[in-house]
Formats: structure tokens, sequence, C-alpha cells
């Protein structure tokens, strides 16, 4: 005796799943939709970041060209949405010479930044006995002679935006502030670094997300 499988209801399970699937691919479409319509409204501008000063405390080349360094660097970013807040999760800031790295990575704690609000960073970034690519030994000798160290100041990290309730995936942020440092007397060279003593720059930073 043979068995008859109903067809019925399997046809009437897949037509209820195929339009909650509809549904729910609507649902998303309006909600992508209304997001990029609000976005394309508030329009959106990245933070601006200014090197407002720096002040070096120690600065030695020892042979085989390794270089202990230490600034304090205050850099100021400011909001120039007046209806979009930012979160900069965890930040790094460094120095770099001639495109290599010289200090160690120095964290800027988690900060909420509201509409039109600025914040202002005073961090210690240095490094000891960091060693120095060959390439940029002759550069060194040059900043001897010169009296001045020209450092770029970057700043890597992430930001999400805040728009009402909403809050944003994760954009990765990319800070380059270019930093001119005079050591002091011209003819002093690196052995003769005035330390301590605070330098205003005033310089506005390159800012990607």
């Amino acid at each position: 005796m043979s068995v008859k499988h109903c067809s019925h209801h399997g046809d009437k399970k897949k037509k209820i799943i195929k339009r909650i699937g509809i549904i729910l691919g609507i649902l998303i479409i309006l909600c992508l939709l209304i997001f990029l319509i609000t976005w394309a409204i508030l329009q959106p501008k990245k933070p601006r970041f200014v090197l407002q000063d720096a002040t070096i405390y120690g600065f030695n080349v020892s042979a085989p060209i390794l270089l202990s360094s230490n600034f304090q660097v205050t850099v100021s970013a400011r909001n120039p949405n007046s209806k979009i807040g930012i979160y900069y999760d965890q930040l790094n800031v460094f120095a770099t010479y001639h495109n290599q790295q010289i200090t160690y990575f120095t964290v800027i704690q988690p900060v909420y930044q509201g509409h039109k609000d600025v914040n202002v960073w005073s961090p210690f970034v240095y490094g000891t006995n960091v060693p120095v690519a060959p390439y940029n030994g002759a550069a060194l000798t040059q900043d001897q002679s010169n009296g001045a160290i020209s450092l770029v100041i970057k700043i890597n990290g992430r930001v999400r935006w805040k728009v009402g309730s909403f809050i944003s995936g994760r954009y990765h942020l990319h800070v380059t502030c270019q930093a001119y440092i005079p050591f002091g007397n011209r003819n002093s060279g690196i052995a003769g670094v005035v330390t301590g003593v605070k330098y205003q720059l005033t310089q506005k930073c390159n800012v990607n997300v």
C-alpha cells in the first residue's frame, strides 16, 4: 500500500518564507536609504587637527646610529560638525624622521567629542636607543649643522560617527603633522640641544578618514 505525500503544506511554507525574506529585504533597503539621505543632508566633515607646540626634553645620537629622544607635543582636535558627534577610539601618537618611526606609540585614551567641541592632548612621545637607518645618518649630521630637526608627528586610530542615536562603524583615522623644531644655537649641534623649551608651532595637520 503506497503513502501519498501532501505537497500543499510544503508549498505554503515556502511561500511564507519567501514573503518574509522579501519584507526583510525591503526593510533593509529602506533603512539604508534613510541613512544615506540623512548622511547626505548632514554632510559630515572630518575632524581638524592642529599641532600647537612641541617641547624637547631629550635628543641624543649614539653609535652605531642609535637615537634616544623625548618630546612633548600639544595637539588640538576640533569637530567641525554641528549635528554629528565623533567617538575617538584608541589613538596612537608617534614621531617619524625621514619616513622612519623613531619613537614608541603613545596611547590617547578613547573619548567622545560633541558638536563643534575641541579636545586638546599633550602626550609625551619618546624612544630609547632606536636604530636609525644608515641613510638617515647623513641627514642627522646636516641637522646638527642647521641647529634644528624636521619631524613628522603622526596620530593613527579609529573614529565612529554619532548621528542622533545612530553610531556608525569604525573608520581608520590618519593624522600627519609637520614639525620643524629648533635646537637652539645654530652652531651647537645635537650635543647642544636646549631642553625644556616650548616651541610654538601652530601647524595645521593633514587628516585622512
